[in-house]
């Protein structure tokens, strides 16, 4: 049984894949910004609207979103979502414009096989998405073949993601 445990593990770390933190991405992608955290809660009747509207379930309602500010004004909000995809976690980041649109997607960690991981061009799917035209699976967001799950984990969560953000910031800029 302990072999077996051990072969396992052996081979999730095969497939596993770290690739950068979020405080390198959003450095290189706002030089000279000043990038803070800001943990919150979410409030119990946000949650159920969130989950009404994204279809998505909230695991924490404490939340820690990036706020990038420069001359003391915010910029741009990041935020990483972990969520499971099949078996394993997947951690996206995802970089919001003061009007709420997705400008960046990034995954940062990928524990399912490679072969699963959506391509760079599909993840720009996403830019320009809103709460006003939040990303439709299938629709205006293609599946991708072999990696279904992958890429309808990715669509819903960032459902997710733009109804948090407009919860907290959505109209103030």
């Amino acid at each position: 049984m302990r072999i077996l445990f051990l072969l396992l593990l052996f081979i999730n770390f095969l497939y596993a894949k770290e690739f950068r933190k979020p405080e390198e991405v959003l450095k290189e992608l706002f030089p000279d910004a000043k990038i803070e955290i800001k943990n919150l809660i979410i409030p119990k009747e946000k949650v159920k609207e969130i989950e009404k509207k994204s279809r998505v379930k909230i695991r924490s309602r404490l939340v820690s979103f990036y706020l990038i500010k420069k001359n003391g004004k915010v910029i741009a909000y990041a935020y990483v979502d972990i969520h499971r995809v099949r078996t394993h976690p997947e951690a996206v980041l995802y970089v919001i414009s003061p009007q709420g649109k997705i400008t960046y997607i990034e995954i940062l960690a990928f524990h399912e096989p490679l072969e699963y991981m959506p391509p760079e061009n599909w993840l720009k799917l996403f830019i320009g998405k809103d709460v006003k035209s939040p990303p439709k699976f299938r629709r205006d967001i293609p599946n991708i073949t072999g990696a279904t799950l992958t890429a309808r984990a990715i669509a819903k969560h960032t459902r997710k993601v733009l109804y948090m953000w407009q919860a907290f910031f959505g109209g103030k800029e």
